[in-house]
């Protein structure tokens, strides 16, 4: 296996343990998205090979080759980029979940063309910047209870991007909110919701610290793109 993934991989580890011990928290609670945009295959099998199981991909397009190399068997493959409605004929047999549901006609067109289940997750603008993707919080209610009651759709929590900032410690209170938005929806549909999918290289300790239980990571594990 190459030593800088090795390596990155044990320094990620290392640093997650110490944040959830810092939480009261278990490690193995927390599952790491490996994030493969503009990754090869060949770095992907010897992640496979280091342990991973679970790769976030941005693009369906540009996922699509990779899973049709790797396969499905040894990979778990998350959509965690925009899905476009035109987009949404290729997820099935392909993505295990989608983490980036962030709007009502999208909920309606999964579960129209699905004819197996499919876990999910809202993307939740939690700092409601203008130039990102992401349900607004005022109008999450709404897609979760659309995604509560479909048919083919099992929601399964909420993901948030942070805002990119020169210290970490500022995107805190973005991770909290999240948190927030997760126990009161669950609270309100009467449905566990137990993802909460926050955290990239440039935050993820302070995610864990705030109950992530997914954590997305690409440059962390793989180096600059």
């Amino acid at each position: 296996m190459p030593d800088a993934l090795t390596a990155n991989l044990e320094a990620v580890r290392r640093t997650t343990a110490r944040s959830a011990e810092r939480a009261g928290r278990d490690p193995a609670a927390i599952t790491l998205v490996a994030v493969t945009k503009t990754v090869a295959v060949a770095p992907i099998r010897d992640a496979i090979g280091l342990g991973l199981k679970t790769f976030g991909e941005n693009r369906v397009q540009e996922a699509m080759p990779k899973i049709e190399a790797i396969g499905t068997g040894d990979a778990s493959w998350h959509l965690i980029g925009h899905l476009q409605t035109n987009k949404v004929k290729f997820i099935e047999g392909r993505f295990a979940m989608v983490q980036s549901i962030d709007r009502l006609d999208l909920v309606e067109a999964l579960d129209r063309r699905l004819g197996s289940p499919l876990d999910v997750l809202i993307e939740v603008n939690v700092a409601e910047e203008p130039q990102k993707t992401g349900a607004l919080p005022a109008d999450l209610p709404a897609i979760a209870d659309a995604a509560h009651a479909a048919r083919h759709l099992r929601l399964r929590g909420l993901m948030t991007i942070a805002p990119a900032v020169s210290d970490a410690e500022l995107v805190r209170p973005v991770f909290q909110r999240l948190r927030t938005l997760r126990d009161e929806n669950s609270q309100r549909l009467g449905a566990p919701l137990p993802v909460l999918s926050m955290g990239m290289t440039e935050d993820y300790p302070i995610a864990v610290e705030e109950g992530a239980t997914m954590l997305r990571l690409g440059r962390a594990l793989f180096g600059p793109r």
